[in-house]
């Protein structure tokens, strides 16, 4: 069985020019039954050992956990060139089954533009495009800037339609859709709920657009850091709205967003690779919910050694975080850390410090060592 470099829909888009990175286009097994006719399976897992300051149950003693942070099960399918689809699961919350992540139908309808129908990701900035399984150094790092990620009853995923697309060469990629969002926003209650208190049911919109200098991304799901495989000089745009879509128990509000990115990557720099990544964020929610609007910051530089070390490649790294909120809440974050790289996204192991700051609370040190493994 190949390794799975991609979720289950890189596999789907495999042969289009919506396809995800060169890195990651490698399916998983896979059954054919014609021409543009298979079913592909795969699986990934992130489990990690924690040591968290004043995370015991005293409120005083570091806590020491082991945990299986993440299960996935990765299906994808193609009926023919036109007509493709994936379900991908994650364990719930409390880890004794699955849900439903992904579910997907894709149509092609040109080499460069797609439609994408049912519950997927909705257009956002890189960090939340990439996911906890292809960022640097491992996890969803930036969620205390970026803040989609987890947000809502799947994992940041959406219900709903959106045009995916390239243009010039796949120098430019551009993605607009429109959602249910009531799993956008992290604090709007669930759809009968809303509806109930807003009196109408408006969609959530949202887009991205990006261009690519160097080496191109084509892909909708997107990759935090290329591992030094490409060279890479991309910035992006973002921004998603919904009429009503901040809802409280006593106000309602308009919800919008929007974020810029920002990748650098180069190959070749002295015995490896080097990158960096930026990220400027913008949230109101007029007014509702002042502890979620603000603007926050994020930041973060690697570096890949091409010698390997035994089994892998070593990549030490720096990741900070600052979101400004404005009830006057500051989070700051800063994560030093190290990956040992056996098989790109698919096989390794990550060392993190982190030092977490909040306004009017101490100060928490916290230590994380994960394992990523993908078939």
């Amino acid at each position: 069985m190949k390794h799975l470099n991609k979720l289950a829909w890189s596999v789907a888009l495999a042969t289009t020019a919506t396809l995800t990175p060169v890195m990651s286009s490698h399916a998983a097994g896979t059954i054919t039954f014609g021409e543009d006719r298979y079913i592909s399976l795969g699986f990934g897992m992130r489990g990690s050992y924690s040591r968290v300051e004043d995370g015991a149950g005293n409120g005083s003693s570091y806590s020491n956990d082991f945990s299986l942070d993440s299960g996935r099960i990765y299906l994808s399918g193609s009926l023919n060139k036109y007509i493709k689809g994936m379900l991908n699961t994650e364990k719930d919350i409390a880890g004794q089954g699955f849900q439903v992540i992904d579910a997907v139908g894709i149509f092609q309808m040109t080499p460069d533009i797609s439609i994408w129908a049912g519950r997927f990701l909705s257009p956002s900035d890189r960090a939340n495009m990439a996911g906890p399984y292809y960022s640097l150094g491992g996890g969803y790092w930036a969620g205390i800037a970026s803040r989609y990620g987890f947000n809502g009853g799947y994992i940041g995923r959406d219900d709903g339609v959106a045009l995916v697309a390239t243009a010039f060469d796949q120098r430019l990629a551009y993605s607009f859709g429109a959602f249910e969002g009531n799993t956008a926003f992290q604090i709007a209650p669930v759809a009968d709920e809303v509806e109930s208190a807003r009196g109408s049911d408006g969609l959530m919109y949202a887009g991205r657009l990006q261009y690519s200098f160097w080496d191109t991304e084509p892909g909708y799901y997107g990759t935090g850091n290329y591992l030094g495989t490409k060279d890479i000089f991309t910035i992006g745009i973002a921004g998603r709205s919904q009429k009503n879509g901040a809802v409280s128990a006593t106000d309602q509000g308009q919800y919008y967003s929007y974020s810029a990115d920002l990748l650098i990557e180069k190959q070749n720099v002295g015995p490896g690779a080097v990158s960096f990544e930026a990220a400027y964020y913008r949230y109101d929610t007029d007014k509702v919910f002042r502890s979620e609007e603000g603007k926050a910051y994020s930041a973060g530089a690697g570096y890949i050694f091409n010698e390997k070390v035994g089994w892998g490649q070593i990549q030490p790294f720096v990741r900070y975080q600052r979101f400004d909120a404005d009830n006057n809440i500051d989070l700051r974050q800063t994560d030093l850390g190290v990956a040992y790289i056996i098989d790109g996204y698919n096989a390794q192991i990550s060392g993190v410090y982190s030092h977490l700051k909040e306004t009017n609370q101490s100060n928490t040190d916290s230590f994380f060592v994960t394992l990523q493994l993908q078939f």
